[in-house]
């Protein structure tokens, strides 16, 4: 789903145009933050797969020698040999323990072998057979240690994964749908508050043309009003100075 032509329904004000890049801000770091991580996880990501690739390829011989030397150890030392094996173990030796590694914020699971103790060298196959039984063991021990590596390589790239792929979900998220939503809103509010100031401003010319109207109406008013008593009073003067004259002819 893109975010083209989108945009979120909100009141065209100066508070909200704050608000919308502030929002636009954080997003932006978010996804900056979020490539990067990527970024890190994909690189730990392919570390792991050529880690992975060179311990199978290893893994064939190896399995391939410890089966030929448990061969080897049946021929010599008969078939009853792991019987005889089962019988003298009491504790296992090698031992697998978990714990949790912190790669850009992902816990990754580790698995690790250890020795619990000391490998002691028992009388299983004093009879005969008793270094081929030795071979043996230690063939399966670096068997099993592969084994391990390979469990915890394998479960690594699995979560890494699963990891990488909800980080590029988000990372496309906020590039295509959440960053350009906001710009888009913020260019929307952009236009409504440029018209609105441009209403203002056309508003502001009509009020100063009306009043402007109203000056020169006044002033019109005031002139005619100024004239009209201009001509009365020349009129007053004509009729005195007609009555003037009147009595004097009178008088004469």
């Amino acid at each position: 789903m893109s975010g083209q032509g989108q945009r979120l329904t909100v009141v065209p004000t100066v508070t909200m145009l704050g608000v919308m890049k502030a929002r636009l801000t954080g997003a932006t770091r978010g996804h900056a933050l979020l490539k990067k991580k990527s970024d890190a996880l994909t690189v730990q990501f392919r570390q792991i797969l050529k880690k992975i690739v060179s311990t199978k390829e290893s893994m064939g011989d190896i399995m391939k020698s410890s089966f030929f030397s448990l061969t080897e150890a049946k021929y010599v030392a008969g078939e009853n040999v792991k019987h005889i094996v089962l019988e003298n173990v009491q504790n296992a030796a090698l031992k697998v323990r978990s714990r949790q590694e912190n790669v850009a914020g992902v816990k990754l699971p580790k698995f690790e072998h250890f020795t619990d103790g000391e490998i002691k060298n028992d009388l299983t196959g004093l009879a005969r057979g008793g270094q081929q039984i030795q071979q043996c063991r230690t063939a399966y021990i670096k068997a099993i240690e592969v084994l391990v590596d390979l469990a915890s390589l394998q479960t690594s790239f699995l979560t890494l994964d699963e990891a990488i792929k909800t980080t590029n979900r988000r990372v496309n998220a906020l590039e295509n749908v959440v960053k350009p939503r906001l710009e888009n809103t913020i260019t929307y509010i952009k236009g409504e508050l440029d018209e609105l100031e441009r209403e203002d401003f056309f508003r502001l010319k009509k009020i100063q043309g009306f009043k402007k109207k109203e000056i020169e109406k006044q002033a019109a008013a005031a002139r005619k009003f100024a004239e009209e008593q201009m001509v009365e009073q020349v009129y007053l003067i004509h009729e005195q100075i007609d009555l003037a004259q009147g009595v004097e002819a009178e008088g004469l």
